[in-house]
């Protein structure tokens, strides 16, 4: 009897579907499976979720989740569809629908979609598209497992190179951010365990204000900023820095080498 749904590929973002499908209660482990070629990631995925199906080659389902590297994606895509499974969400980054829906049977549907590494942590954020083939039912059914590990929004598939560049790889962005703010409370004299703390803190609390007065991030900044302050003097420091247009021709180079991808 085929399981519920297949994971290709046990790495990280694989392993965070995994694991929020099973907390969410969309499936028990006993009703997903998991092809991974690394014995070492399948002995642990096995260990870590009783009664999962694990495996290193196809695995009947009902439907598959592709998280697996660019390179090997349509070759992975051929052998679901050789095992039968006509129902792909593919997150794979820069890989179009049509390439992927070219190496299955026809009339088989695919889903593509870009998460981000929040989602190791249910915070994630996706955007997804259909392809030719998926009707309403498989946007439904692809919008409930990546609801599994954080929000979804349904965007055209043409934008889908714009949100990998953005929300794909902003985490990097935050992070190289972090890194910074945490090296500067340092070289102001703080520990850099104390300096952690509240970078952490102060990215956090600031996206949660972001989010939960619905107000716009200049809005808000403004409010922060008193004339000839502190902070007047810090964001004059970045603006002579250039740091918003950096951000913006970093978005900028990351959709552009998705679409090259894509190609």
């Amino acid at each position: 009897m085929p399981v519920k749904l297949l994971i290709v590929g046990g790495g990280a973002m694989g392993t965070a579907f995994l694991a929020g499908l099973v907390e969410s209660g969309w499936a028990p482990a006993a009703d997903l499976a998991v092809s991974e070629p690394d014995p070492s990631r399948r002995e642990a995925l096995a260990a870590s979720h009783p009664g999962l199906t694990v495996g290193d080659g196809p695995i009947e389902a009902e439907g598959a989740v592709l998280a697996v590297k660019p390179d090997v994606a349509e070759g992975a895509c051929r052998t679901l569809g050789a095992a039968g499974i006509r129902r792909v969400l593919s997150i794979v980054a820069g890989l179009a629908s049509e390439r992927l829906e070219a190496t299955l049977p026809p009339g088989s549907v695919v889903v593509r979609a870009m998460p981000n590494t929040p989602s190791l942590v249910g915070a994630g954020v996706a955007a997804m598209a259909g392809g030719v083939h998926a009707s309403a039912a498989d946007l439904d059914w692809a919008e409930g497992i990546l609801a599994a590990v954080g929000t979804v929004v349904r965007l055209p598939e043409r934008q889908l190179d714009a949100v990998t560049g953005l929300s794909g790889s902003g985490p990097a962005y935050v992070f190289l951010m972090a890194e910074a703010m945490i090296e500067a409370g340092v070289m102001a004299g703080l520990t850099r365990e104390v300096s952690r703390t509240l970078v952490v803190g102060t990215l956090l609390g600031s996206a949660r204000l972001l989010d939960e007065t619905g107000q716009d991030p200049a809005t808000l900044r403004a409010s922060v900023t008193s004339p000839g302050g502190t902070t007047a003097a810090g964001l004059r420091s970045l603006e002579f820095k250039a740091v918003r247009s950096a951000f913006i021709e970093a978005v900028a180079a990351a959709v552009e080498r998705s679409r090259q991808l894509g190609r």
